[in-house]
């Protein structure tokens, strides 16, 4: 029976109450059922993501492997789907999968050479004291070459049953218009009506396309098949653009320590559209779009690095500061 890391359970019970604790309850006989019908003896300690625990494992017979068992949430569902669409085309191979029991058995990532240089060693997934993630390079224009890289890779026909994100536009416009007239913010009329004009233009008639949804440097993790490959798709349908987005918004923290926040975030784009072969203005919009709902999402539920707070104030006044800078003013 695997021991489920402490840290994990206590999130998940927070987050999701007397199910998650049910779940937790069930998990190890969950992991051991599934050991067994794949044939897999565990490699190493158990680790976690937000949602979900990660077995390092070898295969009898197959080398090596993962198991990854998440929470049932409707945010899981769609993830084996766009692994099988890829075929380990920019993202991790599926071996395995049971849609039931949201569990997968995927190809394990691993890092080029262990500290001692003693040759390649087997990580995990996820837990960053395992993995070695695009996050962790240093050089910028390098971060978001790859990301924009993978995401052209990722970006080929949508199979049918996946999540289209233009069915989510409505609900966006009605979010935004509410958290403008609901929550105190900084953002001017202007800035949250340019979101709303991309939600019109951009968001109701999108490429049906396969895309990550989740695309950020953590998720993208040094492999020996290919140099980078993807993990933790939500596997939408939509514009490939829109992952240009969410990945400018996760590089927030590094813009806060740019000399001219401006043209970092120019870089960026710059960089991100060239690498993805994107068009540059359609990149610009959805990031302004992000950083709209990131500000307001903020104010109304916090960030995970910041419940509340100064340190949370801080972030959502940056937030309203990368909106006004990649709206483009008339």
């Amino acid at each position: 029976m695997i021991d489920v890391p402490e840290v994990f359970a206590r999130s998940t019970v927070e987050r999701e109450g007397e199910p998650g604790a049910a779940w937790l309850a069930e998990l190890p006989g969950i992991v051991d059922e599934l050991l067994g019908r794949w044939g897999c003896v565990p490699d190493g300690e158990v680790m976690h993501g937000g949602v979900g625990v990660i077995v390092p494992v070898r295969r009898r017979g197959a080398g090596t492997a993962v198991l990854k068992v998440s929470f049932p949430h409707p945010g899981n569902v769609h993830e084996p789907d766009a692994f099988a669409a890829w075929g380990g085309r920019g993202a991790v191979l599926l071996h395995e999968r049971d849609d039931e029991r949201f569990a997968m058995l995927l190809e394990r990532a691993r890092t080029a050479r262990d500290r001692t240089g003693q040759g390649q060693v087997d990580r995990g997934q996820v837990d960053r004291r395992h993995t070695s993630p695009l996050a962790e390079v240093e050089d910028g224009d390098e971060v978001v070459t790859v990301a924009g890289r993978i995401s052209r890779r990722l970006a080929i026909p949508a199979p049918p049953g996946l999540p289209r994100l233009r069915d989510q536009a409505d609900d966006w416009e009605e979010q935004l218009r509410k958290d403008a007239a609901e929550l105190p913010h900084g953002l001017t009329r202007y800035v949250v009506e340019a979101a709303v004009a991309t939600i019109r233009e951009l968001g109701r008639v999108q490429p049906d396309l396969l895309i990550h949804g989740d695309l950020h440097a953590g998720n993208i993790l040094r492999a020996d098949r290919e140099p980078w490959l993807a993990i933790d798709p939500k596997g939408y349908a939509g514009d490939p653009a829109y992952d240009g987005g969410t990945l400018l918004k996760s590089r927030a923290l590094t813009l806060l320590e740019a000399d001219d926040p401006r043209k970092a975030v120019h870089r960026i784009l710059d960089v991100f559209a060239e690498a993805a072969e994107l068009d540059r203005g359609r990149v610009r919009r959805w990031a302004q779009f992000h950083a709209v709902q990131a500000a307001f999402w903020g104010r109304r539920h916090g960030f995970r690095v910041a419940r509340s707070g100064s340190r949370l104030d801080w972030l959502t006044e940056f937030a309203d500061l990368l909106a006004e800078l990649l709206t483009e003013h008339a």
